[in-house]
């Protein structure tokens, strides 16, 4: 092991600063409360929109999403209809780990499938296809193996039983954590990252089980945190006085009271037309067109010369806006205001990517989540998530004041990337 100075960057994906400040006042998390009070700790905010391949891709990369070219799980192609799933080949803008001489492990960062090589170890995260894509260098893939190490928690079991689901959790865990400390001992670094995301998979099915202390699944919610706190406690007590630790989620999280097709009311609108005798899709929208929206609320105004079927002209697009907003804006569910903020892609991006970016992006109020699927039939729904994504509510926790004082007084993943990277590259 090297005995310079480490940077330590633990990820803990979708969790809230609430849900962390409770845990760690409760007794649940006592390692993570340690770090925090002899730590800077504050509330950040996620990227826009608040998934997780662009908030890590903002992350690791310390730049707008304009700059690294990931907008969405599921992105357009330019100038076309054409979807496409962006992954790390995709990212435009080079992630902290190349831009220094020294040695990385990097383990299970979202959207950084398929891995390349590096000076170091790199374990991709979710979304991850091909296990032998998914590790670099290829000799410990055999390791991995037998440690019976899993890319990501299958999600699929929670819709044919909980328990089996939950049980895939605890595995996927435990071989994490086996994971960690067999490259920790083995490996010569200076920065190591390791993200969690079971967090992410347990509150999107199981928000209730936090908030509802009698629920079924209460107890077991708790103590997958405090697995994940005996492990940071571990990785602190291997740690130096000299090493800088940062510990970090990539969104919030909040209670899911309705799923909210937006697409579904452009059409009821007017914005959104489809040929005549289709099904509903964006393979078969018409020229009637002005605007579609994509996961998650990322709304796209049908261009002429930009789209296929493109109707707008560029000359009338902040009248499209001034319609848009004025539907946004007044859109309410059970008397409930659905949209908390309109975003035009001029508040939010900004580099060589600008173009391809959406023209406006979706807050929701509480409780609602946005979708931009075009076959539903229904303006909202519920289905099996209990829990979803939130912009505001992500945390940050810096062990270095020095470091921290970098920081805006309300930072968002974009900033924390920068602080990362001065950390690790010194620029």
């Amino acid at each position: 092991m090297s005995e310079k100075s480490k940077t330590i960057i633990i990820g803990l994906d979708g969790v809230p600063f609430d849900m962390l400040k409770g845990f760690a006042e409760d007794g649940t998390m006592p390692n993570t409360a340690n770090l925090i009070s002899t730590s800077v700790f504050k509330h950040m905010r996620s990227s826009i929109p608040d998934i997780s391949s662009v908030a890590w891709s903002s992350i690791i990369t310390g730049v707008n999403p304009a700059s690294h070219g990931i907008f969405g799980f599921i992105d357009l192609r330019p100038n076309s209809y054409k979807m496409c799933f962006p992954n790390f080949s995709d990212l435009k803008a080079a992630p902290f780990w190349a831009q220094t001489d020294s040695r990385s492990v990097i383990i299970n960062v979202p959207s950084t499938y398929p891995v390349k090589p590096m000076n170091g170890v790199h374990i991709s995260g979710f979304v991850s296809i091909d296990f032998a894509k998914s590790v670099y260098p290829p000799s410990i893939t055999d390791i991995l193996r037998s440690l019976d190490y899993r890319l990501d928690v299958d999600a699929m079991k929670a819709r044919e039983s909980m328990d089996l689901f939950l049980e895939d959790v605890d595995k996927t865990l435990d071989a994490r954590i086996e994971a960690y400390r067999y490259l920790w001992e083995t490996q010569d670094f200076e920065t190591f990252m390791l993200i969690f995301t079971g967090t992410d998979r347990l509150m999107h099915f199981l928000w209730s089980a936090y908030e509802e202390g009698d629920h079924q699944y209460h107890e077991y919610f708790v103590d997958h945190f405090s697995k994940i706190d005996k492990a940071i406690g571990e990785i602190l007590e291997k740690t130096g006085d000299d090493d800088n630790v940062v510990m970090l989620s990539d969104h919030g999280f909040e209670r899911l009271d309705h799923e909210v097709y937006i697409n579904y009311l452009l059409e009821q609108n007017g914005f959104l037309q489809f040929k005549q005798d289709s099904d509903p899709g964006i393979e078969n929208m018409c020229a009637g067109t002005k605007a579609f929206s994509m996961d998650p609320a990322r709304i796209y105004i049908n261009f002429k010369g930009k789209y296929p079927c493109g109707s707008v002209d560029i000359n009338d697009r902040q009248i499209v806006i001034k319609e848009l907003e004025l539907l946004l804006s007044e859109f309410k569910i059970d008397g409930k205001k659905v949209i908390k903020h309109i975003f035009c892609k001029e508040d939010v991006y900004a580099g060589p990517c600008f173009d391809e970016a959406p023209d406006l992006i979706l807050i929701s109020e509480k409780g609602f989540n946005l979708k931009g699927t075009m076959a539903s039939k229904e303006l909202s729904s519920k289905g099996v998530f209990t829990g979803k994504h939130t912009y505001e509510n992500a945390f940050i926790l810096v062990n270095n004041p020095s470091a921290a004082e970098t920081l805006p007084k309300d930072p968002s993943v974009i900033e924390a990337g920068k602080l990362i990277r001065k950390l690790v590259t010194g620029k």
